[in-house]
This record gives C-alpha cells, sequence and structure tokens, in this order.
C-alpha cells in the first residue's frame, strides 16, 4: 500500500489560490520531483477541470513553455490520473480515471493498488480526506506572500487537530520553502 501524500502551493496567510504562487522553473521543478515519487495524481473535479484546460496543450507543445515547464507538463501527461467527482464521469485527457461513489473505499482502494503512493494536488478534497484519516504525508511549498483572500487551506476545518512531524524544510530562491510533514498518529 501506498502513502496518500497532499502537495500544495499555500502563502503565508494560507492562500491555496493557484494564481498567487510563485510559477518559475525552480518551483515547476520541485512539483516535477514529488510528481516523478508518485505512482499516480488524484484531483477533485475543479482542480481536474483546471488542469485539463491547460496542461495537454504545452505537453503538446500547443502552448509556448520553459523545459522546466515542459517537462512538468510531459510527466503530468503520462502520469495516471485520478478523479473523484459526483457529476462527471468522462475524461479524455490521457491516462485518467473515474473514482466515484463511497469516498472512503475508493480513495483507499486507490492507496492499496498504488504501491509508490498518490500525490493529491486538490485543497477541498484534502480537506475531506483528512477528515477520513487516508492523508500520510504533506508537501506545501509555503509562498513568500500574504493575499488577504481565499480560497484557503482547510477552511472547512477539521474534527480535531493534526499533529504532524517535520521530515525536512528546503528553501527556495524565490523565497518559497518546501516542508515536508508526516502525520502523527
Amino acid at each position: 500500500m501506498g502513502n496518500l501524500t497532499f502537495g500544495i502551493n499555500v502563502t503565508l496567510d494560507g492562500c491555496v489560490d493557484h494564481q498567487e504562487g510563485v510559477a518559475d522553473d525552480e518551483t515547476h521543478a520541485h512539483f516535477t520531483h514529488l510528481m516523478d515519487e508518485a505512482g499516480a495524481m488524484l484531483w477533485g473535479r475543479v482542480t481536474y477541470e483546471m488542469m485539463e484546460s491547460y496542461w495537454p496543450a504545452v505537453a503538446r507543445g500547443d502552448e509556448p513553455a520553459s523545459p522546466a515547464i515542459r517537462d512538468w507538463a510531459i510527466a503530468l501527461d503520462a502520469k495516471p490520473k485520478y478523479v473523484v467527482s459526483s457529476t462527471r464521469t468522462d475524461y479524455p485527457w490521457a491516462n485518467s480515471h473515474h473514482i466515484g461513489g463511497d469516498l472512503r473505499s475508493g480513495v483507499q482502494a486507490l492507496k492499496d493498488a498504488t504501491p509508490d503512493g498518490v500525490l493529491l494536488g486538490s485543497g477541498r478534497l484534502a480537506v475531506e480526506l483528512d477528515r477520513l484519516g487516508l492523508i500520510d504525508e504533506y508537501h506545501f511549498l509555503v509562498q513568500p506572500r500574504l493575499t488577504g483572500h481565499g480560497p484557503t487551506l482547510y477552511s472547512g476545518g477539521l474534527p480535531e487537530t493534526r499533529r504532524l512531524e517535520l521530515v525536512s524544510s528546503t528553501p527556495l530562491r524565490c523565497g518559497a520553502v518546501a516542508v515536508h510533514y508526516r502525520r502523527e498518529d
């Protein structure tokens, strides 16, 4: 059974709006490394549709991109992608699969079938999966910004405080800090 790892950009005040982080070659290389280590990606429908609207075109070369960003797009295109949705079941982007029905059993089955682990990249879905106790590790790229707006990380709350153990922290040249935590049980 593989771990479920939640990885996301977050500003100092908790904003997880994808447009508020630094998007340079170093940050893309960071997320490419996380994706390369995982056996599959997991998103909610909204995140999947945002990703689907841009990254396949970058992978095909239809959009201009730096080598690091193109590498990310090509790797993402090839990676198995799983989508939790109660409203959509058709996913034409390469290697995309639907997870429907019971969230706990669907995601647990994905973890069980993916020994290299699953990288989760959706904030709202992370709250639900954390409530179910399914997230094992967290990779936050903490951005050197205060936004004063949302969406914010865990704005829906958790039933109890989640204690985490720091595994590592790495500053990036842009001022962001990559932090890796493991769940304490």
